[in-house]
């Protein structure tokens, strides 16, 4: 049987954010944390798996960002038939809270990125999961031998004139790509167009943005699409009529 690897966190030093407890349904495949700061505690969503058991994102909470994170949902969020990954919250102007996640290519072929209300407490999921996009609507993407259209790492971010644009990753021409799509009506049902060009085409994606304390506008990602040699890569942004670009050559 395979042991379960802890997710681990970075703040004085490094240490466990969350270690599986006994019982816990996943053994395999600890997956793209990301952490929120939500109703005033801290929600971590990741991606699990288990021998006979489909791919989901759970949610997990502590009240630090550090964690130790416990299990919140029961479960995966996501449906137990599908097998999906990447699962990221977004908050509508209403306040409602979605899960943003990946409908994986190796079970529809054509990856999906579908979105799901959730419970105001993020418990669970509420209704049945929509469709955004499939993965082969971009027009930079392309599926590389032996495998399908790929969606990858979702992120929402509302530009500063209020469009509200989606970071997601597949492969391009030169390899694992940052794409962005964009939302026509500003919400998250969309519609949503792809940009015709990737933000970043380098082999490097599943990115998210953040702005540092002094105020920049970052894109963080990993490169190269190659384990164990990820790492991350930090690259200025520009955030110009609802549109974003890097602003400067990649950094070496």
């Amino acid at each position: 049987m395979l042991t379960a690897a802890p997710i681990w966190s970075i703040g004085r030093g490094l240490s466990p954010s969350f270690r599986p407890p006994t019982g816990f349904w996943a053994d395999r495949n600890y997956w793209a944390p990301e952490v929120h700061r939500y109703g005033g505690r801290f929600f971590m969503f990741a991606s699990f798996k288990a021998e006979g058991v489909c791919r989901g994102t759970q949610a997990l909470v502590a009240d630090s960002p550090l964690g130790p994170f416990l299990p919140h949902s029961a479960g995966p969020l996501t449906p137990r038939d599908w097998e999906c990954l990447d699962g990221t919250l977004f908050v509508d102007e209403a306040g409602d809270p979605w899960l943003v996640f990946c409908h994986e290519w190796v079970q529809v072929h054509d990856g999906e990125m579908c979105a799901m209300r959730l419970s105001a407490d993020l418990s669970r999921a509420i209704g049945e999961p929509f469709l955004l996009f499939r993965a082969s609507e971009a027009p930079w993407g392309v599926r590389p031998e032996g495998i399908g259209y790929v969606t990858d790492g979702p992120f929402l971010y509302r530009a500063q004139n209020g469009a509200l644009l989606m970071l997601w990753s597949s492969f391009g021409a030169g390899g694992y790509a940052q794409g962005v799509a964009r939302s026509t009506s500003g919400q998250i049902l969309g519609p949503w167009i792809q940009e015709p060009e990737p933000l970043y085409a380098q082999d490097g994606g599943h990115g998210m943005v953040f702005r540092t304390f002094d105020g920049r506008l970052m894109l963080t990602l990993h490169r190269p699409n190659k384990t164990p040699d990820e790492r991350p890569l930090f690259l200025p942004l520009r955030d110009e009529e609802g549109r974003l670009s890097l602003s400067t050559e990649e950094e070496k």
